[in-house]
């Protein structure tokens, strides 16, 4: 039987952390910034994790599952 790949969409927007939580980027931040306020565009630039409720979903798409 193959290995079971991958999907290369999750495996390019999705960090693991060290404690096992998954890490994700916000969106809302690649154009269409001038309207945006330095505070909002700030605030989308650090990271986030995953709600609880779709990490199963993104762990199977990883294969961490």
């Amino acid at each position: 039987m193959p290995k079971m790949k991958t999907k290369s969409s999750a495996k390019k927007r999705f960090k693991l952390t060290g404690t096992g939580k998954i890490k994700r980027k916000h969106a809302f931040k690649s154009h269409i910034l001038t309207k945006k306020t330095k505070k909002r565009k700030l605030a989308l630039t650090h990271d986030a994790l995953v709600h609880k409720a779709d990490e199963n979903n993104i762990k199977t798409m990883l294969r961490l599952k």
